[in-house]
C-alpha cells in the first residue's frame, strides 16, 4: 500500500471534521478500534452524525477484561445500534500458561500484550486501510507528540487520531453533554482501563496511563508505535 496520503493540517480542526475526512477518504476500509474509553465512545457518537452506515467497530478482547468493560460494550452496542467485533488472541490463556508459565502478565507484560493485543490487532486490521483510535497527547508523556494521521508499520494501515489535541476535560464535557454511556470504573479513579490483571486506580495528579502495568515501567501495550508519522500537506 502507498504509505503517503495527502491530508490537511488538522491542528485547528474539530475531531468531527477529521473523522469526516477519514470516512470520505477510506470509506468502508476504515475501522474504529476502541477499548470503550470515553474518547472511543465520543468517536462513535460523532460518526453517527456523519454517516448512517457506521464503519466496522473493533475491540481487543484479551479474555482478561473487567466485567464492567464487557457490560459497557453491551450498553454501547444497544445505545448506538451497532455490532462490535471482538478481536481475540489465537493463544488461549491455558496455552499461554503452558508455554510461558502462569500469570505471564506479572513477569513479562510485554510478551503478554504482544500475544493478547498486538497480534490480534494486526490480524483484525488485515482487511482495512485505516483505523481510528482515541489516543490523546495529554494521556502520557509518551503520547505528547501524537500525530493526527500516521502510517502504522505494524499493521500496514493508516492510523487516525482525531482527538490528539483534546484534553480529558473536553472529552468528559462531551460525554456529559450528550448523556453518553461510559464504564462505571471511571467513577472509581480508573481513568484508563485495560485488563483487570494490569489496571489499578490512579492518585490525584498522576497521568491517566500510570494505572496501567504499575511497577513495570510500562504505559503502552505496544499497539501504538508513534515513531513514524506523516507530515500534513495541503492538497
Amino acid at each position: 500500500m502507498n504509505k503517503t496520503i495527502e491530508h490537511p493540517d488538522f491542528e485547528t480542526a474539530h475531531p468531527q471534521d477529521i473523522l469526516r475526512w477519514g470516512w470520505e477518504t477510506f470509506g468502508d476500509t476504515m475501522a474504529v478500534v476502541t477499548s470503550f474509553q470515553p474518547t472511543g465512545i465520543v468517536t462513535l457518537h460523532m460518526l453517527k452524525q456523519i454517516t448512517k452506515r457506521m464503519p466496522p467497530v473493533l475491540t481487543l478482547d484479551t479474555g482478561l477484561l473487567f466485567e464492567e468493560t464487557y457490560a459497557t460494550i453491551k450498553a454501547v452496542e444497544a445505545y448506538f445500534g451497532l455490532y462490535v467485533v471482538h478481536a481475540t488472541p489465537t493463544l488461549e490463556l491455558e496455552q499461554q500458561a503452558a508455554r510461558y508459565g502462569d500469570k505471564l502478565w506479572e513477569r513479562d507484560p510485554d510478551t503478554c500484550c504482544h500475544w493478547r493485543k498486538v497480534i490480534p490487532l494486526k490480524g483484525a486490521l488485515a482487511v482495512y486501510n485505516a483505523w481510528t483510535t482515541g489516543v490523546r497527547r495529554d494521556q502520557s508523556p509518551g503520547r505528547a507528540n501524537t500525530p493526527f494521521v500516521s502510517w502504522d508499520e505494524r499493521t500496514d494501515t493508516f492510523r487516525i487520531c482525531p482527538f490528539a489535541n483534546w484534553t480529558n476535560d473536553m472529552v468528559w464535557t462531551y460525554i456529559y453533554a450528550y448523556n453518553l454511556p461510559y464504564n462505571p470504573l471511571h467513577d472509581q479513579n480508573y481513568p484508563s482501563i485495560g485488563c483487570r490483571t494490569c489496571t489499578q486506580p490512579v492518585a490525584d495528579g498522576q497521568y491517566s496511563r500510570e494505572g496501567r502495568w504499575a511497577n513495570h515501567g510500562k504505559t503502552e501495550c505496544g499497539i501504538h508505535d508513534l515513531s513514524v508519522s506523516i507530515e500534513p500537506s495541503n492538497p
